[in-house]
């Protein structure tokens, strides 16, 4: 880890690939250089296929994500390896996780207004000994309320906050982002944390069309990837 070299990285955001969004990998890593973002999570919904193929792209900027639905919320993985499907329990998502290594946290914990179905008392509790950090700060959300209860969640239970702006457009990127030391993989991310400063702007709740017209696109034709 370069300790000397601050960055700036955007947590979460979504590519083609996630059936939410319409924007090819290309212009999210052109959008980067215009907004002077250094490193990129991408994490399409249950696929690592756009990812992989950014990093491939610019292997030094992106990091590979994925935002994987359980039986009951979302779970943010980076560093990852290998795509894991929709649809498990949460410890399972974890187990799998953490064969191959990867950072894990959650995705916008208290959000009530998301399509996804919603975490069951206790489960959270029973996840921490397993989480890196938690997402305490969504651009998307649309109360400011959701993102203050996973503030005050992680910092009751010890874990890192991290932000994210959840972009499913390039307009979108880098409302929120972290400014942090230089970090090449999960175990250097832990560390820049604990000295992580933060730059963050809720969207609009207008930017959420933009999800709303990518699956109508996608019912009509199949976009270019």
């Amino acid at each position: 880890m370069n300790l000397s070299r601050v960055v700036r990285a955007e947590f979460h955001c979504h590519s083609v690939y996630s059936p939410d969004s319409l924007v090819r990998v290309e212009d999210l890593l052109a959008a980067c250089e215009q907004k002077n973002i250094d490193k990129l999570a991408i994490t399409d919904h249950n696929r690592l296929e756009g990812a992989l193929r950014a990093h491939a792209i610019d292997p030094q900027r992106v990091i590979v994500g994925e935002e994987i639905q359980t039986t009951q919320g979302e779970i943010l993985g980076y560093f990852m390896r290998e795509e894991i499907p929709a649809g498990l329990e949460p410890l399972e998502v974890i187990r799998r996780l953490k064969d191959q290594g990867a950072f894990i946290s959650v995705a916008h914990p208290f959000d009530t207004n998301r399509d996804a179905t919603h975490w069951r008392p206790g489960t959270l509790e029973a996840m921490l000994p397993f989480l890196d950090a938690f997402e305490t700060f969504n651009a998307r959300c649309l109360r400011q309320t959701y993102n203050a209860q996973a503030q005050i969640f992680a910092q009751e239970h010890g874990l890192a906050g991290m932000a994210g702006s959840d972009a499913h457009s390039t307009f979108e990127l880098g409302r929120a982002t972290m400014l942090l030391a230089d970090f090449n993989d999960a175990m250097e991310l832990r560390t820049a944390l604990e000295n992580a400063q933060w730059d963050v702007h809720l969207s609009s709740a207008a930017v959420h069309l933009f999800s709303v017209w990518a699956k109508i696109v996608k019912k009509v034709h199949k976009p270019a990837l």
